[in-house]
């Protein structure tokens, strides 16, 4: 396959130079209308810092690895239930169809805001309690702590963080139904005749022909959901989730470094987003040689 050759042609510099030209004369303007001291060089310690001879990660680089964290995690399980869920949306048998239905139609219409207080005060408490997670993770090692940690989050902060992994989880798969059920009702009917010939039963026909093919369908829509996934993260900060954007609003509060902080979270945000988007572009490529 034939690659296209990107062109850089003179009027793309010029457009560069005038998106600078704005940038700066935007940044300027807010010195010198409002008034406004930036005070950049103070930002670093809140990203890494040292103490006690070694480097330590500051409270917006605690919640950048938290947002890294229940991205995650939520991309994972979401995709595993979303795929779940856009396989029953395509079954033959209609309870599985109706069920499938159901649960998308209900969490897409409802917005985010309120499943994640649904999630956190109804649900989440009420499952960590009555199973009495709290307990056993307040009585674990040190060493089953350090890895729950590492993993998900510090014990006294796990029930949150669930209660937000689970709101992300469900509001994000219901997108990623559709896009499943869409990938597998455009593989030509040919093709389900074809595995049937060969004498697979209906699972198999789904897991060894039809899904590989849906999947190199749907990719690119599936990149922009993770993407969306990352973003869709900072909801979870009204539960107070120390996550990227929870911790933007509490060091704003306290250091009242408005632009500076806020700058700095959208870099944070745009570089793990443009990451992830750049390594699908890469498995679109790899795909299609």
């Amino acid at each position: 396959m034939t690659k296209t050759k990107i062109r850089f042609t003179p009027l793309d510099a010029v457009l560069i130079v005038l998106v600078l030209a704005a940038g700066f004369y935007l940044v300027r303007r807010i010195g010198v209308e409002m008034d406004y001291r930036w005070q950049w060089p103070v930002m670093l310690q809140y990203l890494v810092r040292t103490e006690g001879g070694s480097w330590i990660a500051g409270s917006l680089a605690q919640g950048f690895l938290t947002t890294i964290k229940l991205s995650l995690w939520a991309t994972l399980l979401a995709a595993l239930f979303g795929t779940l869920m856009g396989i029953m949306r395509v079954s033959p048998r209609l309870f599985h169809r109706l069920l499938a239905g159901g649960y998308v139609e209900m969490v897409r219409n409802l917005p985010p805001l309120v499943l994640v207080f649904i999630v956190y005060f109804f649900i989440g408490e009420r499952i960590m309690t009555a199973f009495g997670a709290e307990d056993f993770i307040r009585a674990a090692s040190p060493e089953t702590q350090s890895i729950l940690t590492a993993f998900f989050a510090p014990p006294a902060r796990l029930s949150g963080f669930f209660a937000g992994l689970a709101t992300l989880v469900l509001y994000e798969a219901a997108y990623i139904t559709e896009i499943v059920r869409a990938g597998i009702q455009s593989i030509e009917k040919g093709q389900w005749e074809a595995a049937h010939a060969l004498g697979l039963s209906r699972r198999r026909q789904m897991l060894d022909v039809i899904l590989p093919q849906a999947l190199r369908r749907i990719l690119p829509a599936l990149a922009g959901q993770i993407i969306s996934t990352i973003k869709d993260s900072a909801i979870v900060s009204v539960i107070s989730i120390p996550e990227l954007t929870f911790q933007g609003l509490e060091l704003m509060s306290a250091t009242y470094l408005t632009f500076e902080v806020w700058i700095t979270i959208a870099v944070l945000y745009f570089l793990l987003t443009f990451t992830v988007s750049l390594g699908v572009r890469r498995l679109e490529n790899v795909w299609q040689q």
